[in-house]
C-alpha cells in the first residue's frame, strides 16, 4: 500500500504561504534548491470534498472529514480522512489523522467507528446529517528529505483552489509534514528553502480557509483574540499564549493582506506587532537565557506597514471630519479637497504595493520562520534538569501578573508627570498603551475592578493623544501631498490649534 493510503495516527506538520506573483515557476525553483535537487518529485492531482452537518458540528470541535480523489476521474481512488484536535493557529500544527481507502465517492461510517469519531457520535446524528460544504483542487508536486539522525520529511507543493459555490481563491503554499523524527527538523527544512524562496507561516489550514470562503468571510482582518490564562500555568507555558496569539494575529494579517485592500488589515497587522513586542518586553524578565530572535529584517516592512497605516488613518478618519470646515458649501474648495484625498489615495496605493513586495524578500520569512520556531520551544524550558525545574517554571503566574501590571501602571503615572511637550506625551501614549495590552492579555489573573479601572484610564489617554498625534500626521501628509497651499494651512492651523486647547 503506497505511503498516503496508510492511517497516521498523528499528524504534525509545518505550513508556508508563498507569496509570489508566479505560482507556474515555483516548482522548478523549489527543484533547483540543493535541499531538492538530486531527490526524485512526485506529482498528484487532489480533489477534497469537505463534509459538515448544517449546524457545523464538526467546524465546532475543530474536526476535518474529507473525501479525497487521487488521481484522474476515470481511474480514481478515494481515500477518506478524518482530522482531529490542534487547538492554536500557529504555523506549526499537531493533530490526530485517520486516513483510509474507501471504495468511492462516499462517507464510509464503519471506518470512523476505529476512531475517535465513535465517541462524539454515538448515535450516528452526525453522520446522518452530513452534507458536502467545499471542495479543494490542486495538484501536488511533493519530495521526500531524510535528515541526519533519522528524520524524515515531505515537502509538499500545493497549487490549485478552494471553492465553495460560487467563490473560488487560490491555494499556493508548502506543506512540510514529519513522517519520522523530531519536529525540528520540519524548521531545519524551512529554513534551507526560507533561504532562497519567499515564505510566510500560515496558521489557517486548507480546511479553515474553505469554512472562512463559504462565509465570504476569507480575508476579514482577525482581531486580538487573547488567550483564557489559568493560574495553574507555568509561566513559560503563558508567555508562548500569549505571544502566539499575538504573532498569529500579525502573520495572519500580513497573509491576508496580500489579497485584499481592506484597511482594517493594515491596521490589525499593525496592532498585532505592537501588541506582541509589548508583550515580549512584558515577559523577557521571566524568560532569562531565551532570547527571541532578530527581527531586524521585518524592519522595511514595519515601516512600510506603519507608513500606509498613517495614510489611511489621515484620508479615512482624520480629515473627513474636517471637509465642511475647509469646503463650507464653496464648489472650488471642494475640488482642492477632493483632490487632495485623490493624492493621499493613490500615494496608500503605491504603499500598499510596497508592503506587498517587502513580504516576497526572503529575508522577511526568514525572520517571522526564526520567530515562529522560538515561540514553539519556549515551553521547553520547563523540560530542563529536575534541579532547576522549579526555576524554569518561574514564579506563581497571579502574583507576578499583578506585580508585572503595577509596574507598568507606575511606570504610566511617571511618564504623564514627565508629559510637557508633544515627544513626551507620546512616550506617555506607548506606555498607556503598553498597561492595556498587558491588562488584555492577563485580565483573568487580575483583579477585576482594578484592572477595568487601569484599562478604562489607559485606552483613554491612548485615544486623546492619539488623535492630536493623527491630526499633526494628517497636516504633515496634507503638506507632502502637493496639495493647495492654502489648503496645506487650513489643516496645520486646524492642528495647531487642537494643540494649543490641549
Amino acid at each position: 500500500m503506497p505511503p498516503e493510503h496508510t492511517a497516521h495516527p498523528q499528524e504534525i506538520e509545518l505550513k508556508l504561504a508563498l507569496p509570489t506573483l508566479d505560482p507556474a515557476g515555483l516548482q522548478k525553483r523549489l527543484a533547483r534548491l540543493p535541499l531538492l535537487a538530486r531527490r526524485k518529485a512526485t506529482r498528484r492531482q487532489l480533489h477534497n470534498i469537505y463534509h459538515d452537518t448544517p449546524a457545523r458540528q464538526l467546524h465546532a470541535q475543530r474536526i476535518a472529514l474529507r473525501l479525497r480523489r487521487v488521481g484522474s476521474p476515470e481511474q480514481p481512488e478515494w481515500l477518506q480522512t478524518l482530522k482531529m484536535g490542534g487547538a492554536s493557529d500557529s504555523a506549526l500544527s499537531q493533530r490526530g489523522e485517520w486516513e483510509v481507502p474507501v471504495p468511492g465517492a462516499a462517507l464510509d461510517a464503519q471506518v470512523l467507528q476505529a476512531t475517535p469519531w465513535a465517541g462524539l457520535d454515538k448515535g450516528g446524528q452526525w453522520f446522518s446529517a452530513l452534507v458536502p460544504c467545499f471542495v479543494t483542487q490542486f495538484e501536488r508536486c511533493s519530495w521526500q528529505v531524510r535528515k541526519p539522525g533519522g528524520s524524515v520529511v515531505e515537502v509538499a507543493l500545493d497549487i490549485g483552489q478552494i471553492s465553495a459555490g460560487e467563490r473560488q481563491a487560490p491555494i499556493c503554499e508548502l506543506e512540510l509534514e514529519l513522517l519520522a523524527g523530531k519536529p525540528e527538523a520540519l524548521f531545519d527544512v524551512a529554513r534551507e528553502i526560507a533561504a532562497a524562496l519567499p515564505v510566510l507561516p500560515l496558521g489557517q489550514s486548507k480546511a479553515e480557509r474553505g469554512y472562512a470562503l463559504l462565509d465570504d468571510a476569507l480575508n476579514q482582518p482577525l482581531r486580538a483574540q487573547p488567550p483564557a490564562l489559568e493560574a495553574a500555568m507555568a509561566l513559560p507555558e503563558a508567555a508562548q499564549c500569549v505571544l502566539r496569539e499575538m504573532f498569529g494575529q500579525f502573520s495572519a494579517n500580513l497573509n491576508r493582506l496580500r489579497h485584499s485592500d481592506d484597511p482594517e488589515l493594515v491596521h490589525q497587522a499593525r496592532v498585532g506587532w505592537r501588541r506582541f513586542r509589548s508583550a515580549w518586553r512584558l515577559f523577557r524578565p521571566a524568560l532569562a537565557g531565551c532570547a527571541a530572535p532578530s527581527w531586524e529584517a521585518l524592519r522595511p516592512l514595519l515601516t512600510f506597514v506603519g507608513e500606509l497605516r498613517d495614510l489611511d488613518v489621515a484620508r479615512l478618519e482624520t480629515l473627513p471630519a474636517l471637509a465642511d470646515a475647509y469646503a463650507g458649501g464653496d464648489a472650488p474648495r471642494q475640488a482642492r479637497w477632493q483632490a487632495m484625498l485623490q493624492s493621499l489615495t493613490d500615494a496608500a496605493q503605491l504603499q500598499r504595493k510596497s508592503v506587498r513586495y517587502a513580504l516576497e524578500v526572503p529575508a522577511v520569512g526568514q525572520a517571522l520562520l526564526a520567530i515562529t520556531e522560538w515561540l514553539e520551544a519556549l515551553p521547553g524550558l520547563r523540560a530542563r534538569p529536575e534541579a532547576d525545574a522549579k526555576e524554569s517554571e518561574g514564579p506563581p503566574l497571579r502574583p507576578w501578573a499583578r506585580q508585572r501590571t503595577r509596574r507598568l501602571q507606575r511606570k504610566l503615572k511617571r511618564a504623564l508627570d514627565a508629559a510637557t511637550d508633544a515627544a513626551s506625551e507620546h512616550r506617555a501614549r506607548i506606555a498607556a498603551k503598553r498597561l492595556r495590552y498587558a491588562i488584555e492579555a492577563l485580565r483573568p489573573l487580575l483583579p477585576r475592578r482594578r484592572a477595568r479601572r487601569w484599562h478604562a484610564r489607559a485606552s483613554g489617554l491612548q485615544t486623546q493623544i492619539g488623535a492630536a498625534r493623527d491630526l499633526a500626521q494628517a497636516s504633515a501628509l496634507v503638506s507632502h501631498a502637493h496639495a493647495d497651499a492654502a489648503l496645506a494651512e487650513f489643516v496645520r492651523g486646524f492642528a495647531a490649534a487642537q494643540a494649543g486647547q490641549r
